[in-house]
């Protein structure tokens, strides 16, 4: 069976039941968030969410592509394409480690610096 695809009804509802908002307020904070990475990613400039990752625009040139059913040469055109890097911590996370939850204590161990 093919996993579980997270929606924005699925964040949306995350966020009512970790913080008091209603589902309304919820819904408009994920689309503001989504909005803002959206307008930030269309004008070049790449965003990066600490202990998640970083979304950087790419710019791909142009090609010449060939179907492969009918061996036919197309023009592909230049075009933009979003990437994403993720940080150790979700690396980390991902991998099943005993990684503490993103903003633990020791969350700044995973980075590299010194607890006092």
């Amino acid at each position: 069976m093919a996993p579980k695809t997270v929606t924005r009804t699925d964040l949306v509802e995350a966020i009512c039941q970790k913080v008091d908002l209603s589902r309304t307020e919820a819904a408009e904070m994920v689309s503001q968030v989504v909005g803002e990475i959206c307008d930030t990613l269309a004008t070049g400039a790449s965003v990066k969410l600490s202990g998640f990752g970083t979304f950087h625009v790419r710019d791909k040139a142009g090609r010449v592509g060939r179907n492969p059913k009918t061996g036919v040469e197309v023009p592909i055109d230049p075009r933009r394409a979003i990437a994403f890097i993720p940080s150790n911590v979700l690396k980390a996370h991902l991998n099943r480690s005993s990684t503490p939850a993103f903003g633990d204590a020791k969350d700044s161990e995973l980075r590299g610096r010194r607890t006092a």
